[in-house]
């Protein structure tokens, strides 16, 4: 199995190809702006300047270098793995039509735990129903430019489709007029220190208090998910996957 690695200079980006190395997977070739520290793989600036070759795309990078590679994985017919967060609406409208000439994996989190967690969350939605109230935590290092983390996000989602109607997001609360309303699901991001992922679904209903929670202890745990995700697409039909599937 080859592997091109995009945001190969990044944290994930190393911690992927340590991963691919301990697993014996060959890394054909890495997408960064900055060169890497190993020169036996070639880096280039954007997918736009890659030869054509390789398996699967792993993507741990920015949102302004997903067209080219949507670009190239759907031309070559190579499958991918989109785990860059913070995309926009026209971003994840581009996935989808790159899904339908070539398998495309995306999750805002590649850990096999929170896709538990996201299952489980939504399970515990639908079977205490309106009499709790929901709100969601998460933490992160001080370096994360995107709030409320893709994985936050993920869980609102997973919570929001156990309802029968519309429950509103409310991104933290400030202010005097601040009474929580009913059926809103409120999120928290707190940022600081080198804290890897910290997320928690709390319901809180009359006498009693529900928490479902995973801590990421290594960025490794991503690079795992990453991988046998990048394997799970060998083979597969153009499409849209999630860790649903893998874990499926």
């Amino acid at each position: 199995m080859q592997i091109w690695i995009s945001g190969i200079g990044g944290h994930m980006g190393r911690a992927v190809l340590a991963q691919c190395r301990a697993a014996g997977i060959e890394v054909v070739g890495g997408i960064d702006l900055q060169p890497l520290e190993d020169e036996a793989i070639p880096v280039y600036h954007s997918f736009d300047e890659a030869p054509v070759k390789g398996d699967a795309i792993i993507d741990f990078s920015k949102p302004g270098a997903l067209e080219p590679l949507l670009r190239y994985a759907a031309r070559n017919s190579i499958p991918a793995v989109i785990a860059t967060t913070g995309l926009d609406e026209k971003q994840l409208h581009d996935i989808d039509q790159a899904a339908e000439r070539v398998p495309i994996f995306r999750s805002a989190n590649m850990s096999i735990g929170v896709a538990l967690l996201r299952q489980l969350a939504r399970k515990a939605a639908q079977v205490l129903g309106d009499d709790f109230d929901v709100e969601i935590v998460e933490a992160h290092h001080n370096r994360k430019a995107d709030a409320p983390s893709g994985t936050a996000l993920m869980l609102y989602d997973a919570v929001q489709a156990a309802y029968d109607e519309p429950h509103p997001m409310v991104p933290g609360r400030y202010g005097r007029n601040c009474k929580r309303q009913k059926g809103e699901i409120g999120i928290h991001a707190l940022r600081g220190g080198t804290v890897v992922g910290e997320h928690e679904v709390c319901f809180f209903g009359p006498m009693e208090r529900i928490k479902l929670s995973h801590s990421a202890e290594n960025r490794a745990v991503f690079a795992v998910g990453a991988v046998r995700a990048a394997q799970f697409l060998i083979g597969r039909e153009p499409g849209l996957y999630t860790m649903d599937d893998l874990l499926a």
